[in-house]
């Protein structure tokens, strides 16, 4: 990441030589503060933030953020309406929070995009899945809950299948990325694909989808030092069977890596006035999921009012059930969402799961519970037991957001949310009881009249069987160009 820094300031350092490149030139600066009853914050002023607001009773984040695009090549023409530009973009996003001691790049990339193909590099924010990304709890693949993990990632936006006169599309996806220090195995890699169809060209279009994410490699000091070559990454690009160095004697190897995806589907309407879309997701680890009998799901209805003068923006509805979790299965070959025997900080980078916030991993939950605490993953390797770094990921819940334009300068935000909370199938936290919380925030937005100043402010207040805990947030954000 020092690297490719490096290489993004010195391109703006270039750029600056030459005023023409300038024009797309954008700078904001923010800052914003957040206090809590508790020491640390309610759910929602913490989770969905790409991991840059530090889960404590007080504290300031500031942020800088400059970006940039161009544009190269013959510019489209009314004759044969075919882009053939090339368009590069660039940014930074750089934050500081835990009381000014720590900073962090949220956002260090280079993107550069030939038609309906983008090639993007560093660290950006990216949200996986047909879910809203404004409203929603969280895809249960990638959501925006934890900071960006350093990748490199190729991708195709719909795209007409041949010979099908626009009624059959497809869009894809592949990365590699790094899932640095700040993990049980250090310098593993990470391996993520997708693949979509859609079917439509009118106002109605059903689509549907795989979503796959390994995280692959990876050495610990006594313990393993697993298969990084490019013959394990095919392994692990195509699922197959192979011995990356963590299996001994005769038995059979599984495959290498830890492997979790999601299945999805759905189906979009839109005129004019309204877009109303239904997703579902199913979710899965190592395969035992893909199955009929597989229940759990993040079910998604998603209305858009594109009227400029109305007051309901965006509204969202969500009820998601994981608590079946491959009950199908024997309990001692059960795969556990988000965890895992080997790599044991499981579906997590920099301490935020990376895909749903409603579960709750070890660093969150030793603010409800006093016998978990977080692992430090420096530590020795028996005081870091498998499968137990995502406390609770058998979840049942609904959850409603909805977007409001209340003036022409001012918006508001609001997210309620209630799960019911039943652990994992080892947490003894979760053995003799559930726990039922709710999550709330109510957001406001002010685009201050003939400046480039907004000014932001927030409530949350949870409650329920874990805890009780307000908090609040006041913050402001300038378009500085």
């Amino acid at each position: 990441m020092k690297k490719f820094l490096i290489i993004i300031l010195f391109i703006f350092s270039q750029l600056n030589l030459k005023a023409q490149f300038l024009d797309s030139l954008q700078v904001q600066a923010g800052t914003a503060v957040n206090v809590a009853s508790k020491d640390f914050l309610p759910l929602w002023l913490q989770a969905n933030r790409f991991g840059v607001v530090s889960d404590q009773q007080f504290d300031f984040t500031t942020h800088l953020r400059a970006t940039n695009a161009h544009r190269f090549g013959a510019p489209t023409t009314i004759y044969d309406g075919n882009d053939r530009g090339i368009y590069v973009s660039y940014g930074i996003d750089a934050y500081n929070n835990d009381h000014l001691s720590k900073t962090l790049l949220q956002e260090a990339f280079l993107k550069v995009r030939y038609k309906n193909i983008t090639f993007s590099g560093g660290r950006f924010k990216q949200i996986i899945g047909e879910v809203d990304p404004d409203l929603s709890s969280g895809s249960l693949g990638l959501s925006g809950n934890a900071l960006p993990v350093p990748k490199l990632n190729l991708a195709m936006e719909y795209t007409d299948i041949p010979f099908t006169n626009g009624w059959f599309q497809f869009k894809g996806m592949i990365s590699h990325g790094w899932m640095g220090p700040n993990q049980f195995l250090k310098s593993a890699y990470l391996h993520e694909k997708n693949f979509y169809v859609r079917f439509g060209k009118h106002k109605l279009k059903l689509y549907g989808g795989i979503q796959h994410y390994a995280v692959w490699g990876g050495e610990r000091a006594g313990f393993f030092d697993l298969d990084r070559s490019f013959d394990g990454f095919l392994s692990v690009l195509i699922g197959k069977e192979a011995n990356d160095g963590s299996v001994m004697g005769d038995i059979r190897p599984n495959r290498p890596g830890d492997h979790r995806g999601v299945i999805e589907a759905g189906a979009e309407w839109e005129n004019d006035d309204l877009k109303i879309s239904l997703n579902h997701q199913t979710p899965f680890d190592m395969g035992q999921g893909i199955d009929t009998r597989n229940i759990d799901r993040l079910l998604s209805l998603n209305i858009v009012n594109k009227k400029e003068d109305a007051i309901l923006k965006k509204i969202t509805f969500e009820f998601i059930h994981t608590k079946q979790m491959n009950d199908f299965y024997r309990l001692g070959v059960r795969e556990s969402y988000y965890n895992n025997g080997i790599y044991r900080t499981g579906w997590e980078y920099n301490d935020h799961i990376l895909g749903t916030p409603l579960f709750i991993n070890r660093v969150r939950g030793s603010n409800y519970f006093p016998d978990v605490q977080p692992y430090d993953w420096d530590g020795p390797t028996a005081t870091i037991q498998p499968l137990t770094n995502i406390i609770s990921n058998r979840v049942v819940g609904g959850h409603v957001g909805a977007i409001l334009a209340l003036t022409e300068d001012i918006s508001s935000k609001t997210l309620l949310t209630f799960t019911n909370n039943y652990g994992n199938y080892n947490d003894r936290n979760f053995r003799e009881r559930y726990y039922g919380q709710w999550y709330t925030l109510q957001e406001f937005r002010w685009a201050v009249p003939k400046s480039q100043l907004s000014v932001k402010g927030a409530l949350a207040f949870d409650f329920g069987d874990m805890y009780s805990n307000f908090g609040s947030m006041v913050g402001v954000e300038w378009q500085l160009r």
